[in-house]
């Protein structure tokens, strides 16, 4: 089975943001960046399912040049092929958008694969959206936020934390599933996966090159705003009787944070 997983170059979690307010951007200068933790899964499953059952794994991103280096980091993992869907533009924080190219070159590129995997979501924009939006622009079946896959001729069982308990969920091939933290624990690359990245040859196309038109690449999300989350405030230690603590915690919660 042909599995393609899709990864995204985002910032180093551990790396301090920083905002330019005038061009509603993340300051990239000095700023580390990885592959999306969640896209991890993503990869480490596609590669346990073609050691499961054959097949070929080809890692695609979308983004400038920069993006090779998410690519290399999961031919060095193991996958097969990469592919870099060039895209100059900076980040548009519009799933659709994202969703129409990616859907476009499986299309295009990907006709035969079986499975598409992502993460559930990309570090940075935290929209949860594209990986639903291009299952609906195929028109095949999908499962989010899966902790537990199965692959079987012609269809899949997935399973999918919900409050409270496990649900299950079948679904026939091709399909489209998001990972989720606990799906399993990414491999280290290997020295020799390192240096055989470095010398694998990386194609590129563009999305007109996948026949879309600059229609469909127009972003229809606009940012009106970007911040860096408030300081938390100090805590409140509450005196008196429990009773007198009850009371005093009803009227805060009520009159200052307003949750009530």
């Amino acid at each position: 089975m042909n599995i393609v997983v899709f990864v995204k170059r985002v910032p180093d979690t551990e790396s301090r943001i920083r905002i330019q307010r005038e061009t509603r951007t993340v300051v990239e200068e000095g700023l580390s960046f990885i592959i999306s933790p969640n896209d991890e899964y993503a990869v480490e499953e596609a590669l346990r399912l073609r050691e499961a059952k054959g097949g070929k794994v080809t890692a695609v991103s979308l983004g400038g040049e920069e993006s090779l280096t998410t690519l290399r980091k999961c031919l060095a993992m193991g996958a097969d092929d990469a592919l870099l869907i060039k895209d100059d533009r900076k980040e548009t924080y519009d799933g659709l958008r994202t969703a129409r190219i990616l859907a476009a070159a499986v299309k295009v590129r990907f006709a035969d694969a079986g499975l598409l995997l992502f993460g559930r979501l990309a570090v940075g924009t935290d929209n949860a959206q594209v990986p639903a939006m291009a299952a609906e622009i195929l028109g095949w079946p999908q499962a989010t936020v899966v902790t537990k896959l199965q692959i079987e001729e012609g269809g899949g069982a997935a399973w999918r934390e919900i409050e409270g308990a496990m649900e299950k969920v079948a679904f026939t091939l091709p399909a489209v599933v998001s990972a989720q933290k606990g799906l399993n624990e990414p491999r280290y690359e290997t020295l020799k996966g390192i240096m055989a990245a470095k010398k694998k040859a990386v194609p590129a196309v563009t999305p007109a090159e996948l026949g879309l038109a600059e229609a469909d690449l127009a972003p229809q999300v606009e940012v009106l705003g970007l911040e860096t989350p408030p300081a938390k405030a100090g805590g409140r230690i509450l005196g008196g009787t429990p009773e007198e603590a009850a009371r005093e915690l009803v009227r805060l919660l009520r009159d200052e944070a307003k949750v009530i």
